[in-house]
């Protein structure tokens, strides 16, 4: 699969030949992965940490906090590595430390070592300086520490001439099970195609800044059918993953709702189907993932309207319910609740809200037994969930920072800020 990339240098995504020269300026970073993500993680480097030369630090965590991204670029510190796990970054990328006793003390699941190699040479310090060691042999060091490899060509790195294609199938030996991705010369579909069957990704920036490589392009390389007519099924989700329908898709509709973010799809009776424009029930995309066969799409969307079924319901199976359907029922009361509703009220009245919150949160922690603890937590959620559609929020994303949270490795005490004393 392709994992794109983003190389930034004073706030700016840039792409340099051979980690040298300066080939050109991308643009903003943030711009750029609004687009890149649609298809999966994102590599986020910060070059000039990397370089020792400053660092773009405010940047790089405002796109952890909004997009799954791997991040690399002068992480030599324990602390540094878990100041970017705590930000939210969903794997580390480490070059320079890549060894035992730095690894042992981060997460295995959450790094990847990366080894850039000159001539098979592994080099560090932003490629300047060569170590003698061989790639192979580092991986036999570091297979019990890390979940995968990045491996950079830097002899073709930016230089839009094709990988090491050769030099792929000894490599995926050596990570014995760890994820391998290539870098440094990735420039066509077929050799993301051919990366993805020998059992590595690609990650790929230069041809996708240039327009030699298309993004959807370079993301449906991978892809099989064994249709007839070679559309992939598409399990369609909300933000909640919850299944809302399924349709097809084909090199044509995944072009389409990665370059404009919309819901879009193939219909086997009318073509290219951009779900809701007729109806105005559009999707807003989230994200596309591929299954492990390479053969059926899930896009994740947020949806507008009643629901993404034609009967007006929220899903081809009917309703849905749960916590996302309280949302959406508190969202829509806020302006169209009848007058004497209590929702309404609670809307109308901060002072009761805040009184009810108070009031809940207080008979939850006195509840002795579990069906009294049930009770009262369906209360507090409800003016909770209140008192945050009053505020402008939205549950997915509140649901989004305990995610952030539960990848957190820096643990904090959690002592309460405040104790209240009451008279029985």
């Amino acid at each position: 699969m392709i994992i794109p990339s983003i190389d930034i240098m004073n706030g700016q995504a840039v792409q340099l030949i051979g980690g040298v020269t300066h080939a050109l300026d991308a643009g903003d970073p943030l711009a750029i992965a609004e687009r890149f993500s649609r298809v999966g993680p994102v590599a986020v480097i910060d070059l000039d940490a990397a370089l020792g030369q400053g660092d773009n630090r405010d940047i790089i965590e405002t796109l952890c906090q909004r997009h799954r991204c791997r991040v690399g670029g002068g992480i030599r510190s324990i602390e540094s590595a878990k100041r970017w796990l705590d930000t939210g970054a969903e794997q580390i990328i480490i070059g320079t430390r890549a060894n035992p006793d730095f690894l042992q003390q981060l997460p295995k699941e959450r790094c990847i070592a990366a080894l850039d190699a000159r001539n098979d040479e592994v080099v560090i310090d932003g490629w300047r300086t060569g170590t003698g060691a061989q790639v192979e042999a580092r991986m036999k060091e570091l297979n019990s520490y890390v979940a995968g490899y990045l491996v950079t060509f830097v002899e073709c790195e930016g230089r839009m001439t094709g990988t090491r294609m050769d030099r792929v199938p000894s490599l995926v030996e050596a990570a014995d099970g760890c994820e391998l991705t290539i870098a440094g010369g990735v420039t066509t579909a077929t050799d993301i195609a051919g990366l993805d069957q020998m059992g590595a990704d690609a990650q790929v920036g230069m041809a996708l800044y240039t327009g030699q490589l298309g993004l959807s392009e370079a993301f449906t390389a991978p892809f099989v059918s064994d249709r007839q007519d070679g559309l992939w099924p598409t399990v369609v989700v909300d933000q909640y993953q919850r299944a809302l329908g399924m349709c097809y898709s084909n090199q044509e509709s995944v072009a389409e709702t990665i370059n404009t973010g919309t819901g879009t799809y193939w219909s086997r009776r009318r073509g290219l189907w951009k779900k809701g424009a007729s109806s105005g029930n559009t999707q807003e995309l989230l994200r596309i993932d591929i299954d492990c066969d390479r053969d059926t799409l899930r896009f994740t969307v947020r949806q507008a309207g009643p629901g993404f079924c034609h009967n007006n319901t929220k899903s081809c199976w009917g309703p849905l319910s749960g916590l996302p359907k309280l949302a959406d029922t508190l969202a829509s009361r806020q302006s169209e609740a009848p007058p004497n509703s209590y929702t309404k009220r609670l809307f109308n009245e901060p002072d009761l809200l805040e009184a009810k919150l108070m009031e809940e949160a207080r008979e939850l922690v006195e509840a002795r037994n579990p069906a009294d603890a049930v009770w009262e937590t369906a209360d507090i959620l409800y003016f909770a969930l209140v008192a945050m559609t009053a505020r402008g929020g939205r549950l997915d994303d509140v649901i989004q920072i305990l995610n952030q949270r539960s990848q957190a490795v820096s643990r904090r005490a959690g002592n309460a800020k405040f104790s209240e004393v009451t008279d029985g």
